[in-house]
């Protein structure tokens, strides 16, 4: 069932999604050669803790960090590591989400670590930017599959594989809620979009096939041909003109 959020459930979640935008820019700071895994989880959840909330990650299904950290051909759910360390060059993955209130906020961002390659220049580029793609659509009386077609469409035009086995989701109280929100499709599909909707809208976009395969620690998501991905994620508010973005430092002006 898909709940439409109030505007005051929607201010709690623009807070919650200030705290993980916060949250981001601190990692991002600290992203660098040699640095761990381990060490960004540890930053995210510093920040996440000083404003009251919590990681939203953090035990949930037993997952053990606070943040998602993916580097290079690790598409999604890297677990945070000392083991892991970075390098010139690489690409990273850092999906955060802080649980406010009783509500939760989610975004993902991939960075470079230090200079990387055209060719990865290239992946991030397209993949933030068929984010936004997508959410062209997001407006009422739109379907949702509407999105998903936009980001696909993007995507695939530009000579890129689209993850389909994991999706965008609803996002509230619980940090997966109804609808499935899928990068792919056709359009004209799926429940029509109303104001109050949540949604965290995420494409993940690989250089190969698209084809993943979970590693031996149920967590770790790799594509099958070792190519690497890129990752972007906001959690939105549908509103009576189009959509807002929740997961902003905007929000850090809402007092709730």
């Amino acid at each position: 069932m898909i709940t439409l959020k109030s505007n005051r459930e929607i201010a709690i979640m623009q807070k919650a999604g200030h705290i993980v935008a916060c949250a981001l820019e601190a990692v991002e700071k600290a992203i660098a050669p040699g640095v761990s895994t381990l060490e960004l989880d540890r930053i995210a959840e510093e920040v996440i803790r000083s404003f009251g909330a919590i990681p939203s990650f953090k035990g949930y299904g037993g997952f053990a960090g606070s943040i998602c950290a993916s580097v290079n051909e690790v598409v999604i759910h890297g677990i945070p590591s000392k083991d892991v360390i970075l390098k010139d060059g690489d690409i990273i993955s850092i999906d955060v989400g802080a649980y406010y209130k009783g509500y939760h906020a989610d975004s993902a961002k991939t960075f470079a670590v230090g200079t990387i390659s055209e060719a990865r220049r290239k992946l991030l580029a397209v993949t933030e930017e068929s984010l936004y793609e997508g959410l062209k659509f997001a407006k009422p009386n739109n379907h949702l599959s509407d999105i998903s077609h936009a980001i696909e469409q993007y995507v695939t035009s530009r000579g890129y594989g689209i993850v389909k086995n994991f999706t965008g989701h609803g996002i509230g109280q619980k940090l997966h809620e109804d609808p499935m929100v899928p990068n792919y499709g056709p359009p004209g599909r799926g429940p029509i979009l109303k104001p109050g909707m949540t949604l965290a809208i995420e494409p993940m976009v690989v250089m190969g096939s698209g084809e993943v395969k979970i590693l031996s620690d149920n967590w770790t998501t790799v594509t099958v041909d070792y190519t690497d991905s890129a990752h972007f994620e906001h959690s939105i508010a549908i509103t009576d003109e189009g959509y807002i973005i929740l997961t902003t430092k905007k929000g850090g002006e809402f007092d709730v």
